[in-house]
């Protein structure tokens, strides 16, 4: 029976829909999960609950060194401010490097992982059995945003939410390190035009042609 740990890496933009199709995979799978971005928003939100300002990375990379990420309300990571912030901290190299060693140790819980973020498949899980590079149109992810963020009673007009997003594509894919882009041999999912339950399925296919059959997922 197989016994090594079994990874699976989703990368993708934000409001690709990566983070649902990675949580609904671990379930389905029995595998553990890690939000990977949930590690930068808790840093960024570490440094606005101090009065800190996000583009100070001297104070960033130590925020990020003593992080505590239990018992982080989950809502309060999901807010705008909180996403514009983790994503000043996570085009920090300093930053990066003080989160790397606890992601690829949570990959490596038995009976296997999956970590969804901007770069687990070309920098922290190289050699995931499994990659996926989810996407969408601009305009597709801006809308789920869009929506998300109003059903929280949050202040936000779509062209905003769309101006948004554009900005953070391009500062995650041009970043300097770890830049937002698909591994070389990672299996693409675009999902503008896909519902949850079939993208899960165009994912699961994906990962039963390549999981051995003997993986042990419980």
């Amino acid at each position: 029976m197989t016994t090594d740990p079994q990874i699976i890496a989703v990368d993708g933009p934000a409001a690709s829909g990566k983070g649902t199709l990675a949580r609904a995979l671990a379930a389905h799978l029995g595998f553990h999960y890690l939000d990977t971005g949930a590690l930068y928003r808790a840093v960024g939100l570490a440094m606005l609950d101090a009065g800190l300002d996000p583009h100070h990375e001297a104070n960033a990379v130590k925020t990020a060194e003593i992080l505590d990420i239990d018992g982080i309300d989950d809502a309060r990571l999901r807010t705008d401010q909180i996403s514009e912030a983790a994503s000043i901290v996570a085009a920090m190299p300093g930053v990066r490097a003080a989160i790397l060693d606890f992601q690829r140790s949570f990959a490596n819980k038995p009976p296997g992982a999956i970590l969804d973020g901007r770069d687990i498949g070309t920098v922290v899980c190289p050699a995931a059995l499994v990659k996926l590079y989810v996407s969408a149109s601009p305009q597709t992810r801006a809308n789920r945003r869009f929506l998300e963020l109003k059903a929280r009673g949050e202040d936000v007009t779509e062209a905003g939410v769309l101006a948004d997003v554009v900005a953070r594509d391009a500062r995650d894919a041009n970043r300097a390190h770890s830049p937002l882009k698909p591994a070389e041999d990672a299996h693409l999912l675009d999902t503008s035009n896909l519902s949850i339950e079939a993208a899960f399925r165009a994912a699961l296919d994906v990962i039963e042609q390549i999981l051995p059959p003997d993986a042990d997922r419980r």
